[in-house]
């Protein structure tokens, strides 16, 4: 396996919130995606996510509660729960796909 230098990776995608897969490692996803600053509508999903913030801020309103995570910073989102990206969420997000049993 190859390196992957994740700054470079995330200033290469196209599109905003759109994430990219890098790695599967057994049945979690790794992914990378570029935030821009604009908000994201509510939404959950049927896997955990852990959200690590590479540069930048997401600014994440978490089951009713406001969560900003800055560069280096990690946050954990149960399978299920509600969330939105609020607007100010820039730089660079890491997301690892976990699905829960």
């Amino acid at each position: 396996m190859n390196t992957i230098a994740l700054a470079e990776a995330a200033s290469a995608l196209q599109t905003p919130w759109e994430s990219e897969v890098l790695q599967q490692v057994g049945t979690a996803a790794v992914k990378l995606l570029r935030m821009d600053g604009r908000p994201l509508p509510v939404e959950s999903h049927a896997t955990a996510e852990v959200l690590l913030v590479l540069h930048g801020r997401l600014e994440l309103l978490a089951d009713g509660v406001e969560v900003t995570v800055g560069p280096g910073e990690l946050y954990r989102v149960a399978a299920g729960v509600e969330h939105a990206v609020r607007e100010g969420s820039r730089g660079a997000l890491l997301i690892v796909e976990v699905p829960e049993d």
